[in-house]
């Protein structure tokens, strides 16, 4: 079985996603875990175990990531209100993400929400990871630094970071788009 977890490409992407997550019996968890994740781009199990004092020790609070043990510094200034107003009512040990069977949600329960907002979506490209994707994406379509990128997901060479954000197809699709010989 082959995975093709994409990216959320369009800023209508973004929203349809939201809309069926606001739809959710835990809304206000399932959008910050989403805006969390499509703004920091940090991997679906470093986000679940997030608690209330990783987020407001500082304006660029530091994680160890999990997969890789490595100290990553977030940049969330630009989230700093809506991460204020998410945690007024949470005590600093309390998980941001937490389940409803206690504890804070595994990274398979939010594939499987995932997979029933991509089959509401009619998609079958969306995965925990399509969130790190997203961000990857934008912030490479924004800023044109695949090299600060690669630095941000701790990825060996810039064609790994292309490829794992899908932007290789687009800049060939980009490119010839207009490209016709013989006529």
């Amino acid at each position: 079985m082959s995975y093709n977890v994409q990216p959320l490409r369009t800023q209508q992407e973004i929203n349809d996603f939201l809309f069926c997550l606001r739809r959710n019996k835990n809304a206000d968890r399932d959008v910050f875990l989403f805006l969390i994740g499509i703004n920091s781009g940090l991997r679906m199990s470093d986000i679940v175990k997030l608690k209330k004092k990783d987020l407001i020790s500082s304006k660029n609070p530091r994680i160890v990531e999990k997969k890789t043990g490595k100290t990553r510094i977030l940049y969330l200034s630009s989230l700093q209100d809506l991460i204020q107003d998410y945690t007024k009512d949470l005590e600093p040990e309390d998980y941001l993400f937490p389940s409803t069977k206690g504890g804070h949600l595994e990274v398979n329960t939010v594939y499987q929400m995932f997979q029933k907002v991509a089959k509401l979506l009619g998609r079958d490209d969306i995965g925990t990871h399509t969130l790190r994707k997203t961000f990857g994406y934008h912030y490479y379509k924004k800023t044109k630094d695949v090299a600060t990128l690669m630095e941000i997901f701790g990825h060996s060479s810039e064609k790994i970071t292309k490829r794992y954000i899908g932007i290789n197809e687009d800049e060939i699709s980009e490119t010839l788009l207009n490209f016709r010989l013989g006529f």
